[in-house]
């Protein structure tokens, strides 16, 4: 009797991926197991061929082999299983079982927790820093200060008393898990003697508790180069909390914030700046005067006619690049101020201008006005 094609003994298509495989396996794996079947010989039979069905798929060499010459490719020892029932190829049915169901064992072959000793990484810190506009243009050297934990100083990291050592745990033998057989199942969980350790400190350090670090609060020297930028993170490999017993110490994560300007807004490494100007500077032209963010005074001109909004562009006066001797631009933004609290004499003579005045002096008003007239009178 021919064999089913495996694609369709797991449910899934030829193009189906690793994930997509394991979930079809997982499914029906549960549904057709023994120990839920008892006494079933079909659902035994078929237990059997999904098993066989997904040892071959999963594995990238085999599979290549089965789309091309199908069962064929594992026939006479061809690839050396796939074919030879529900339990062969691999390492067989419980490596296949514990890799899919891990996480309901306490973790398979690849994510199984090995013994260090005791020793785990400490976990890594965070650290929040405000800026000025200022500091981020110059960068600075910051001084913080950090509460953490750190390797104790009397037992050296190891959490046992000094002239003590820890032992290797009795009940999981220094592996830090212990594992039970159920009917098929093989389930591995956490050692309950040593909590996953592999070892068990006896006689612990009276500084630490057997823990291999203490909190303290520590200073830090941190360069902050200039150019940086609102929400970078500056990354300190090995300043975060001490590890336990011994191990190794987690990072430490500055997240940078920048402060708002009073007077420039950033982009990028470009510099934005509003400038009032009165009405008769645009009118007649002009020069003033900006400080930039360098603390240098630079001259713009202002030609005569200047509209509000036009834009004067500072080359190299604006931010500095990240990590780059390149400069960013500062821009001036012109915007002209309507005289307010006129005098009497003031007012005349701006009725008199307005009087003189030609669509010549005013060309966008009297050409929007014109082309709306036209528009609605159609």
């Amino acid at each position: 009797m021919a064999k089913a094609d495996y694609y369709e003994t797991l449910g899934v298509s030829k193009t189906a991926d690793e994930k997509e495989l394991k979930s079809a396996f997982r499914k029906l794996a549960m549904k057709y197991h023994p120990d839920k079947n008892p006494g079933d010989a079909e659902s035994e039979k078929k237990f059997k061929e999904i098993n066989e069905a997904y040892e071959t798929l999963k594995d990238s060499q085999k599979r290549a082999a089965y789309d091309r010459f199908g069962h064929a490719a594992f026939e006479q020892g061809g690839m050396g299983g796939g074919g030879g029932g529900g339990f062969a190829g691999g390492g067989g049915f419980s490596d296949i079982f514990e890799d899919i169901f891990g996480e309901m064992m306490g973790g398979g072959r690849g994510g199984r927790q090995r013994s260090t000793g005791g020793r785990e990484r400490g976990a890594d810190l965070r650290y929040n820093m405000e800026i000025s506009l200022e500091e981020a243009f110059t960068g600075k050297t910051a001084q913080i200060r950090v509460p953490t934990s750190i390797t104790c100083d009397v037992c050296s990291g190891s959490g046992a008393k000094p002239g003590t050592k820890p032992t290797t745990c009795g009940t999981c033998q220094g592996s830090g898990r212990v594992r039970a057989s159920q009917g098929f199942f093989s389930v591995e969980r956490t050692c309950p003697t040593c909590h996953g350790r592999g070892q068990i400190i006896s006689d612990p350090c009276v500084k630490c508790h057997g823990q291999g670090r203490t909190t303290e609060e520590r200073q830090l020297s941190v360069s902050i180069p200039a150019g940086i930028e609102d929400g970078t993170r500056i990354r300190l490999q090995g300043e975060g909390e001490a590890g336990l017993r011994g191990g190794p110490s987690g990072d430490l994560y500055m997240f940078l914030s920048v402060k708002p300007h009073q007077f420039f807004q950033r982009e990028g490494a470009d510099l934005y700046c509003s400038v009032p100007i009165s009405m008769t500077t645009a009118a007649l032209g002009g020069t003033f005067d900006v400080t930039t963010l360098d603390g240098t005074k630079s001259r713009v001109s202002v030609p005569e006619g200047t509209q509000s909004g036009k834009q004067f562009r500072l080359k190299g006066k604006g931010m500095p690049v990240l990590r780059s001797a390149q400069m960013g631009d500062l821009y001036i933004q012109i915007q002209i101020e309507t005289p307010q609290k006129l005098t009497k004499r003031q007012r005349e003579l701006l009725q008199e201008f307005e009087q003189i005045s030609s669509k010549e002096n005013n060309p966008e008003s009297t050409g929007f006005f014109a082309r709306m007239k036209e528009f609605f009178e159609g």
